[in-house]
């Protein structure tokens, strides 16, 4: 059987970081990549695995990156601190290293998230098909900040094993989340040289509400739909109001 890596970026994570990880105690090794955390995370850690590094933030993709390379094998599972593996997508990643992957060099899979006292299986949240299963060897991050897209240079193949994921504490929370993650996507926008304009700011915003509520069928999770649903049409209208704010800001500082 070909050994892998298992990795997970963390910061103030103690609420989630134990039971992450205990999911993921058949690896050969965990790798846990922190950025000085101010909880028990680094505590935590040390439970499970004695490879871990602090790292400045300097992005997710960054960091991300960052972890991959700190692995000792060439086969890598990456998880996050917020989703837990399933039996069943174990055994399947097991019988996947047992074949040695042939062709393959990096498999998806589906993750299904709890919201709102339940199970979200519609919208755009589920299936969700992550790429988490790679060989590092093969594979790149890209993506726009802070969401990162895994570019393989080979065959992918797809894993049915689900992959749970527990991502708000509550709708607080998930506001919270909307607010930092539309600050960091704006800014990322920006450097890129994009602007709001009206297609961005008038039209984006309700067709993100009507894709992942009329289209994906969101209305079929009640109303924890129609709230991921508002809520995704939000960050959309978030991080272009706060890229032509920034927008203004240097124009000013121009004139």
């Amino acid at each position: 059987m070909e050994k892998v890596s298992a990795v997970v970026i963390v910061y103030n994570e103690e609420k989630n970081l134990r039971e992450c990880l205990e999911t993921v105690q058949w690896a050969d090794e965990i790798v846990v990549v922190d950025s000085h955390s101010q909880d028990l995370t680094v505590e935590i850690a040390h439970e499970f695995t004695k490879k871990i590094f602090q790292k400045e933030y300097k992005g997710h993709i960054d960091k991300k990156r960052f972890a991959v390379s700190k692995a000792a094998h060439d086969w890598v599972f990456s998880i996050d601190a917020d989703e837990r593996l399933t039996p069943e997508l174990k055994e399947e990643i097991r019988g996947v290293l047992e074949q040695g992957g042939g062709e393959v060099v990096g498999y998806d899979m589906p993750r299904m998230t709890w919201h709102l006292g339940r199970w979200i299986h519609h919208g755009e949240w589920y299936p969700n098909r992550v790429t988490r299963l790679f060989r590092r060897s093969r594979m790149r991050y890209e993506g726009t900040e802070p969401h990162d897209r895994v570019i393989l240079e080979g065959k992918r193949g797809h894993l049915s094993g689900m992959l749970l994921h527990y991502n708000y504490r509550n709708f607080a929370h998930q506001v919270q989340t909307v607010q930092a993650y539309s600050d960091i996507a704006a800014k990322a926008l920006f450097t890129e040289g994009r602007s709001a304009g009206f297609r961005n700011l008038f039209l984006r915003p309700p067709f993100k509400f009507l894709k992942c509520y009329i289209l994906k069928k969101g209305f079929l999770d009640g109303w924890p739909g129609f709230i991921i649903a508002a809520t995704s049409a939000f960050y959309v209208l978030a991080k272009y109001v706060k890229l032509y704010e920034m927008k203004r800001c240097t124009n000013r500082e121009r004139t």
